[in-house]
């Protein structure tokens, strides 16, 4: 299946496993994604994250999508800010869009403590390329890691278009979700307005 645009992979914490489907996607797609790679993938770093997610999307011969899950959602929110401020009059964005799927809230209990240094999605800059930036949030209606109110209200504060997937869980391998193809023609039909 050929795609308008390459991907940049960033998963949760501790990465994504063989059978997310994060990593079948990737799979799938060969040369045509990257998946970044931090040094603190157990205990992360946020500016450790940024990097990684820099360094992947300067890898890719045009602009990306980035396809986050989990703490990447938040890693992902964290760089578009940092790099509205990093690329500040730039004619154009560094990616092409954002495919954020089932973030966590690091004001939840459940919330891992090596993660702690993760904000919650803040809003861009204005007038920025990075504003610019085409967003699509994947809501669930029964995460366990975030209300599907607070994951709202993250996409208000982004700028994000939500879409509401029903009960998927936090959308994983626990969720039974599997390859997810659902997901895949989600981002297949977001690719398109890109």
């Amino acid at each position: 299946m050929s795609r308008p645009r390459p991907w940049v992979i960033v998963p949760g914490i501790w990465n994504s496993d063989a059978e997310h489907w994060q990593s079948v996607w990737q799979r799938e797609c060969g040369d045509d994604a990257v998946r970044i790679a931090p040094a603190s993938w157990g205990e992360p770093d946020p500016g450790d994250w940024r990097d990684a997610i820099s360094r992947a999307v300067s890898s890719c011969a045009e602009p990306p999508v980035l396809v986050a899950h989990s703490l990447g959602v938040l890693a992902v929110a964290d760089w578009l800010v940092a790099d509205a401020a990093a690329v500040a009059g730039a004619a154009g964005p560094t990616v092409a869009g954002a495919f954020l799927v089932a973030p966590p809230d690091p004001a939840a209990p459940g919330f891992p403590a090596a993660a702690s240094g993760f904000p919650a999605p803040r809003p861009i800059p204005a007038g920025t390329a990075a504003a610019r930036v085409p967003t699509r949030l994947v809501v669930s209606d029964d995460d366990p890691y975030c209300t599907a109110d607070r994951a709202l209200a993250f996409a208000e504060t982004m700028g994000a278009a939500v879409l509401r997937v029903g009960p998927l869980g936090h959308v994983n391998v626990a969720s039974g979700v599997g390859a997810w193809p659902a997901g895949r023609e989600l981002l297949g039909a977001f690719e398109q307005t890109l």
